[in-house]
């Protein structure tokens, strides 16, 4: 019994290892992302920082126009990103729970 413990424990601290591991990973994982007109771009990593936005000058005649380009393409950039992150995360986590009865259906 206490075997299967001290199994359970140290594949837990695997996968705990594995996911910081993929955490570093996601930072180097880009996602890009434009508005329909391509007059405003985004890069994001999978962990949702913003690494570069390129703005056409044509929205710099238009303060509100820009903030709505703005708001509209960071947000699509960031849902992007976080189906990214949480793909990733979930499958090492899936990956190296352990067997536990009625856990199964957690991480799909």
């Amino acid at each position: 019994m206490f075997g299967d413990i001290m199994g359970m424990m140290g594949k837990l601290k695997e996968t705990q290892q594995k996911v910081e591991e993929t955490k570093k990973r996601l930072d180097f994982v880009l996602v890009d992302e434009q508005s329909s007109d391509g007059l405003l771009k985004t890069t994001l990593t999978a962990n949702r920082k913003i690494k570069s936005i390129s703005i056409d000058d044509s929205l710099l005649e238009d303060k509100e126009q820009l903030e709505d380009y703005l708001i509209l393409v960071l947000n699509k950039a960031i849902e992007k990103a976080t189906n990214v992150h949480e793909a990733e995360l979930g499958a090492v986590a899936k990956e190296g729970m352990p067997n536990i009865p009625g856990m199964d259906g957690l991480f799909k």
